[in-house]
C-alpha cells in the first residue's frame, strides 16, 4: 500500500504529519512525500490544503479526510486502519 504526502518546505503541520506517519507501526505502508513547490499542478492543487494525505488505489489517487494536529501516532493510526480498511487489495 502507498500513502502519498503532499507538503511544501517550511510547513510545521507538514513536516509533524510526515513524523507521525513514519512513526506508525501497525500498518504496512509505504510513504511517498511529495513537495507540491516541485510541480505547478501539484502547487495549483493544494497549495492552500497541505498537508494533504492520499492513498493510491488502482491507479487513481484518493485524498484521505486530513487528521487534526493534535492527532496522537495512535490516533493517525486508528483513522489509517477506518479509511485503508475499505481497499485491502493494495
Amino acid at each position: 500500500m502507498r500513502l502519498i504526502l503532499y507538503s511544501k518546505p517550511g510547513c510545521h503541520l507538514c513536516e509533524g504529519l510526515q513524523e507521525k506517519l513514519e512513526q506508525v507501526q501497525g500498518l504496512s505502508f509505504e510513504l511517498e512525500v511529495r513537495n507540491i513547490t516541485t510541480r505547478e499542478d501539484w502547487f495549483q492543487a493544494y497549495q492552500y490544503e497541505v498537508p494533504v494525505v492520499c492513498q493510491n488505489v488502482a491507479g487513481r489517487e484518493e485524498q484521505l479526510p486530513r487528521p487534526s494536529p493534535r492527532a496522537t501516532v495512535q490516533q493517525l493510526e486508528q483513522m489509517l486502519q477506518k479509511y485503508l480498511a475499505t481497499d485491502d487489495s493494495q
